[in-house]
């Protein structure tokens, strides 16, 4: 076989194989968000309070920690949806305060959820089309959320509103840049697990959902 044919050969088993990660990852996506729904649903029907801010933390990265040692075993499936099960259930006390907060709220809820489906499937589908590479945003990315996470815990401990609100408009910034990083790095094998690159995108979305209700909330609430 002649060197050109090798490199044929090469380029067509690079784009099975990202066509076969990128159909992993979106339907491991797919059934972590529904089941992420189902257990916020569970909460809900439960009237169960939520945990509060530490064990949320402690049980989000422990759980985070664990998925990340075993995406290469079978185990890391069952890591994703403990974790993903968990964010579930502490979203469910959280959708329940802006549903009886706001006469609205079911409103708020529906918009959104579906500011953050139009926002995740066209920079998805951006990335996927033009195969830009967005790996230079990857320092950038990592300090903005660590800045973000950081501000977001001091204005919780100090109840700080509108610090909570620019938290929320830099989340949902970092969290649009992080969607277009990641199903870049997807694309040009930047990731080549799909367990790691699910909860990315999970992560991604979950907390773009939650930063868009919270401004929402704020500029378009009616208590």
């Amino acid at each position: 076989m002649s060197q050109s044919n090798y490199a044929v050969a090469g380029r067509s088993e690079s784009v099975l194989a990202t066509n076969k990660l990128i159909r992993n990852t979106y339907m491991l996506l797919s059934l972590t968000l529904l089941f992420s729904a189902a257990m916020a649903g569970v909460s809900m029907a439960m009237n169960l309070p939520h945990p509060g801010l530490l064990i949320t933390l402690v049980g989000y990265f422990g759980l985070l920690f664990l998925t990340n040692y075993l995406r290469n075993s079978i185990w890391g499936l069952a890591s994703i949806f403990a974790l993903t099960g968990f964010m579930g259930i502490t979203l469910g006390p959280i959708l329940s305060t802006y549903l009886s907060a706001f006469s609205n709220g079911a409103q708020l809820v529906m918009m959104a959820l579906g500011g953050t489906g139009a926002i995740f499937v066209g920079l998805s589908a951006y990335a996927i089309t033009t195969k830009k590479d967005f790996s230079f945003m990857g320092g950038f990315l990592m300090v903005g959320i660590l800045v973000a996470f950081l501000a977001g815990i001091g204005a919780a401990v100090f109840s700080l509103p509108g610090l909570s609100l620019a938290v929320s408009a830099m989340f949902v910034l970092l969290m649009s840049g992080l969607i277009l990083y990641e199903t870049s790095n997807i694309i040009h094998g930047g990731e080549t697990n799909y367990i790691m690159a699910t909860v990315t995108l999970y992560v991604s979305i979950y907390n773009l959902f939650l930063s868009l209700l919270h401004l929402l909330a704020a500029f378009a609430g009616e208590r």
